[in-house]
């Protein structure tokens, strides 16, 4: 998945983009309000994590005009305020969570989880099902027609894109951008060799390609 993470801070900045990296999370780090409303307005997250205390332009008045805008991408607010007034302000000016600094990367990650998990219908573990696809957020775990297998972060993080959209085709554009962030380098067979560790392990029918488009998982089970 690929995070927005909107933080001034720069040690936790830089801790948190080395955890979530290392969790197979591409991250985007951005360092004040303005820099992050234009990362929203160019690119598409999975997740975004907004500090309320940003230089240029708050949290709260970013998330707000967000919410105005249309946009319903999941926010989990990170913040040194544990004040009662503070988190409802930000819960009801459209936040999906809150986590209060300090946190361990174990709750931040779970929260990140359960946003994701609320964007799929509300399911109350922490395992997405199409057909016979079924992934296990937390584990990364992979079963499918009766094989099942722990995927290394990045292999399971392509899986969990196609499966966000089952039935549609994503191009190697749309995937590179989801799967990695600002500045990694990416070989230009990144993507096969990551669909090639998936099918190596469950066969060739469980992600489907249309040359010269890209890839998908099925819509329907077999």
């Amino acid at each position: 998945m690929r995070i927005l993470l909107i933080e001034d801070d720069p040690m936790i900045g830089k801790a948190l983009l080395q955890a979530l990296g290392d969790a197979g999370m591409a991250v985007d780090w951005v360092r004040d309000g303005p820099d992050g409303e234009a990362a929203l307005w160019q690119h598409g997250y999975s997740v975004v994590l907004l500090d309320n205390g940003l230089p240029g332009k708050t949290g709260f008045e970013l998330l707000r005009d967000l919410r105005r805008g249309g946009d319903t991408t999941p926010v989990l607010i990170i913040t040194a305020r544990d004040d009662l007034d503070h988190r409802v302000d930000g819960l009801d000016l459209g936040a999906d969570d809150y986590i209060v600094k300090p946190f361990e990367m174990r709750e931040l990650q779970a929260r990140i989880r359960a946003v994701l998990r609320r964007r799929h219908g509300g399911q109350a573990v922490s395992t997405l099902v199409h057909g016979d696809l079924e992934l296990d957020l937390e584990s990364h775990r992979v079963t499918y027609r009766g094989q099942s297998h722990v995927l290394t972060a990045r292999v399971f993080s392509l899986l969990l894109v196609l499966m966000e959209r089952p039935g549609a085709i994503v191009s190697r554009s749309q995937l590179e951008e989801r799967l990695y962030g600002w500045g990694e380098e990416v070989e230009s067979n990144a993507v096969e060799v990551l669909i090639h560790a998936i099918r190596k392990k469950f066969g060739k029918d469980i992600i489907r390609n249309s040359r010269g488009a890209g890839w998908m998982v099925a819509k329907d089970a077999p």
